[in-house]
């Protein structure tokens, strides 16, 4: 907040001005300097001094001496001016349409399904020079990677199903929640789950990130409960082949159900009441935060889970 309202109608040219006139004690001097006429630097003269209530230049034979306050002002004004070069340079625009990129992420197999197209289909209809590597997400954050650079962001899940690294930028991203999928000729199931009935039907477990750990048994687990796997699954898509004529229970986020459980094979219900949802997470570092290219793609991946929130 400013001191005085007066300040408010001061502008980057008359701190110029005062700069200018300090260092070269000459209007004319700092008239040809600035590009600006005489009379224009008199009036940002004669602004500067009614907001700061002083004369700040007196005119005297050997040019414009400071006053006592302008020389207490003069390292202020500098750094104000050097301050706002420093904005303007350090973030230069990326253009991607200028120059090919390469964008390294882990990231799981829900981002390749969900997110990752939309990007791609953006990218090939702007026509822009931009790749995309995506490596499996372990059950640990890459931290080191993202530091030393060899990959530009990590895609993961939360709350907390990953450790946290203090130095790391973070971002959620969308919320998705748990649907339980049958193959349709199975026997019906109520349209909620039963808790009874859930632990009491085999599961296929689809494991889209390597970890010893998932949403659903760390829940049941806090029940003290277990479910019966009756297999387990590298994808989301062989999970589902996996359940197909058989009474086996499919726990999916609610987004992939409905983007490759196909409505003709498949039915859903609801999960059981309480079983939490998730994030998806946006994890990248200190280092990233200032490059304009990594700026650019965490940006069109926020607009890419915009377009998923329905």
């Amino acid at each position: 907040m400013l001191n005085s309202n007066a300040l408010r109608k001061l502008d980057m040219q008359d701190l110029m001005v005062f700069s200018a006139v300090y260092e070269q004690n000459s209007v004319t001097g700092v008239s040809e300097a600035l590009c600006v006429s005489q009379s224009t630097v008199s009036y940002c003269l004669k602004k500067l001094r009614t907001c700061f209530e002083d004369e700040l230049f007196i005119n005297t034979r050997t040019g414009m001496r400071p006053t006592y306050k302008a020389q207490g002002m003069y390292e202020h004004v500098r750094s104000i001016l050097q301050s706002i070069n420093l904005c303007h340079a350090s973030t230069p625009a990326f253009d991607p349409s200028r120059q090919a990129v390469t964008f390294d992420i882990c990231a799981p197999e829900y981002f390749e399904h969900l997110i990752l197209p939309t990007l791609l289909q953006s990218f090939d209809y702007a026509d822009l020079p931009v790749v995309v590597n995506v490596r499996k997400l372990e059950a640990d954050i890459p931290a080191e990677q993202l530091r030393d650079g060899s990959l530009d962001l990590v895609i993961c899940f939360g709350p907390n199903f990953h450790s946290n690294h203090a130095d790391l930028k973070s971002r959620s991203l969308l919320e998705e929640d748990l649907v339980c999928v049958v193959d349709k000729r199975a026997t019906p199931l109520e349209p909620r789950l039963s808790l009874e009935s859930f632990i009491q039907r085999r599961h296929v477990f689809p494991t889209p990130w390597s970890s010893t750990l998932n949403m659903v048994d760390g829940w049941l687990s806090q029940q003290a409960l277990q479910r019966q796997i009756a297999a387990r699954a590298n994808s989301y898509g062989a999970a589902l082949k996996m359940i197909t004529g058989t009474d086996f229970i499919l726990t999916l986020p609610r987004r992939i159900q409905k983007l490759l459980a196909s409505e003709a094979t498949f039915n859903h219900h609801e999960a059981p009441k309480g079983l939490p949802g998730f994030t998806l997470d946006m994890q990248w570092s200190q280092a990233a935060e200032q490059d304009s290219a990594n700026a650019w793609l965490r940006e069109q991946i926020i607009k890419a889970c915009a377009g998923r929130d329905a």
